[in-house]
């Protein structure tokens, strides 16, 4: 083989003479430009190798043979349509809020090429969504005033990330993340809210004077295993074993399989509704269509009104779960454990209530070395 190089002021290009299995001489060219694609073609004639060189080189420097060009061919709104038909359906649980979040980008900056997606628009619009007053439609209690929160905004930042990052890796159409160049708005730190003993007695009872019958023993499971509001809700008799107390989450919103230990007041509760159940659902709280989990949001509300109980949310039973836990001496590693938390760094904000039992580790070990 006798290689050539393509005349020019940078060798980004060769041509290599080879002979094919018959004997005849083929001319075999290789571009290499940093950043795109490698190309190669074969050709009889020494001429058309060099013309083919020229042409695709120049084709290449003004990106028509690049990655780039396809970021030129589809928009923010091509990317949003297909994210939404090809990607969320295998995401059920985040699927109502993406769809808005995704949408709210579409509405914005949806005919923009992604080429034109740069970090400087999505720091602008990222502004924008810190600004713009909510719709009374989409305002609830998580959001500060009638403005987007810096943990909502950080959603919506999320949510069209992960679909720029499908993008890279699974279609071509971009070649890199613009929002790695985008700062979020730095968010508060976690807000810890638990019931006093005097408030979870009053909102007990409450939930037990409610006409509606799945609340109490809703909240008495929540209470006592720290699982979510939508793990409670979606439950199935066949994730129950009475006999070992215990329920398995099969699908969680990290993804882990986790076993809820049931003891106590919960595993009586759901004793007593084990010998009760309905025959046309396996779910544990069904609503009227016995296909669907119930709702339990204006009995809930009804019951913290009744007992005088303010700033409370459904999830911070949870909360309140992991909180009488730590009071009661379970490690920060127990109690990732039964919430079902990956990292320490989630549970560490309810380290500050397990102070006497961290004494007691402390003071039993210099007991031991110093007598």
């Amino acid at each position: 083989m006798c290689p050539y190089i393509h005349p020019g002021d940078r060798t980004v290009a060769s041509i290599e003479k080879r002979n094919d299995p018959t004997g005849a001489i083929r001319y075999r060219v290789k571009i290499r430009i940093q950043g795109y694609p490698h190309q190669s073609a074969t050709f009889d004639r020494l001429t058309d190798a060099r013309k083919w060189a020229q042409s695709t080189e120049t084709a290449l420097r003004e990106e028509r043979y690049s990655k780039t060009s396809e970021a030129t061919r589809h928009t923010l709104g091509d990317l949003v349509d297909r994210y939404l038909r090809d990607v969320l359906p295998t995401k059920p649980k985040s699927a109502g809020n993406q769809i808005a979040q995704l949408t709210w980008w579409k509405q914005q900056i949806g005919t923009y090429a992604l080429a034109d997606v740069t970090p400087f628009l999505l720091a602008e619009f990222r502004d924008r969504l810190i600004r713009e007053p909510l719709p009374n439609h989409l305002k609830d209690a998580k959001e500060v005033g009638r403005h987007r929160g810096p943990a909502t905004v950080n959603r919506y930042l999320a949510a069209l990330s992960h679909a720029f990052t499908i993008a890279i890796k699974e279609w071509g159409w971009v070649e890199e993340n613009p929002f790695r160049k985008v700062s979020k708005p730095k968010e508060p730190h976690s807000r810890v809210r638990f019931l006093s003993d005097e408030e979870r007695t009053r909102l007990l009872a409450a939930c037990q004077k409610s006409g509606n019958p799945d609340l109490y023993p809703a909240v008495v499971l929540a209470l006592s295993t720290g699982a979510r509001q939508m793990e409670i809700m979606t439950l199935r008799w066949s994730q129950v074993d009475l006999g070992r107390g215990l329920i398995v989450l099969e699908e969680t919103k990290n993804g882990d399989r986790r076993a809820l230990p049931l003891a106590g007041k919960a595993l009586a509760l759901m004793r007593e509704r084990g010998n009760v159940r309905r025959t046309d659902t396996d779910l544990l709280f069904p609503g009227s269509d016995p296909k669907k989990p119930i709702h339990l949001r204006f009995p809930w509300e009804a019951a913290l009104k009744a007992a005088h109980i303010e700033n409370f949310h459904w999830h911070d039973l949870r909360h309140s779960a992991a909180s009488y836990l730590a009071m009661n001496e379970a490690s920060l590693a127990e109690i990732a454990e039964v919430l079902g938390h990956r990292r320490l760094q989630m549970v560490k904000r309810y380290s500050h209530l397990s102070v006497d039992h961290t004494a007691g580790v402390v003071a039993r070990m210099n007991e031991k070395i110093f007598g």
